[in-house]
């Protein structure tokens, strides 16, 4: 009688969880598509370099983001010391940028965060039981009549002008969207075969709606989630140059743009970066959850 070989392959996969290693290697197959796709390769790239420098903008920034130097305003572009520059202060504005990145990111996290705490319940309440749907559609139906900026910016001045504050009014403002996408895939799924087999089996519509339906849209609503941040991000800096988001010191590219207005002539560098990190962070997003969407699409996986 022979003894098996077991070789490190099998030793390192013997006693796993099987649903473990589907869902290992379905995070592996979705990274495969995503950079296989040249746009997801480059906006993966971008996302990554624009949450790292979030994440290390202390050690990214030469100086302080509220560090002055009257002795050298409007420093252009390549001065020593100063690679993009100084503003009307003598602030270096790579140390800024920095740490607006920073709070943009913060922002767009936040605002995600809530439309999904709140747009994902109502949205599956919306679209499996009709007599909700009735009273949260119409509501949704309102909302969506007025743009998220005027939503936003009326929260914000309710509020009050803060990071936080800025988060919540842009969130809210984009639960309606989400609770339509989450509606949607929702009405589309409560027909499906394994639903009914669900319901046959005397399934309670809590564990339908958390256990069937909800893992199958799940993609819909990270794909959305990238849709929201590069609008928060544009949200932020908008109020943020109104007055209504975040206030100076503390930097924010809408501050940033806010103060170079008046320069623009004079210093050209002290709105363009500012600007140029918004398009980047936006492109960022816009490139990578297209991607993310045609890895998710059922379409996209003939012959895996």
């Amino acid at each position: 009688m022979t003894t098996p070989i077991v070789t490190n392959t099998d030793k390192n996969t013997q006693g796993l969880d099987p649903e473990f290693q589907a869902s290992n290697n379905r995070v592996w197959w979705l990274l495969r598509s995503i950079l296989s796709n040249p746009m997801g390769l480059i906006g993966s790239v971008m996302v990554a370099v624009v949450v790292l420098i979030g994440l290390f903008a202390p050690l990214i920034a030469p100086y302080g983001f509220a560090q002055t130097n009257f002795q050298a305003p409007f420093q252009v572009p390549g001065t020593i010391g100063y690679v993009f520059g100084t503003d009307d202060l003598g602030r270096d504005i790579l140390s800024r940028l920095a740490f607006g990145v920073r709070a943009s990111l913060q922002v767009g996290l936040l605002a995600v965060a809530l439309a999904v705490i709140v747009g994902t319940p109502l949205g599956l309440l919306a679209g499996y039981f009709r007599g909700l749907d009735s009273v949260i559609s119409r509501l949704t139906d309102v909302t969506l009549a007025f743009p998220f900026l005027i939503i936003a910016v009326g929260l914000a001045a309710i509020s009050g002008p803060s990071l936080a504050n800025a988060a919540i009014a842009l969130g809210i403002s984009q639960v309606p969207t989400m609770i339509r996408v989450v509606r949607g895939e929702t009405m589309r799924l409560k027909s499906a075969d394994f639903v009914k087999a669900a319901i046959a089996t005397d399934a309670s519509k809590a564990r339908i709606l958390g256990m069937h339906i909800l893992p199958n849209i799940a993609s819909a609503i990270i794909v959305q989630a990238t849709v929201i941040i590069p609008t928060a991000v544009i949200g932020e800096s908008i109020l943020s140059f109104l007055g209504l988001g975040i206030q100076p010191p503390s930097p924010s590219l809408g501050i940033m743009l806010s103060d170079a207005q008046q320069y623009i002539f004079r210093a050209p560098s002290t709105a363009l970066f500012p600007g140029l990190a918004i398009l980047v962070i936006c492109l960022a997003f816009n490139l990578f959850g297209d991607a993310l969407r045609d890895a998710l699409d059922p379409n996209s996986k003939k012959g895996h």
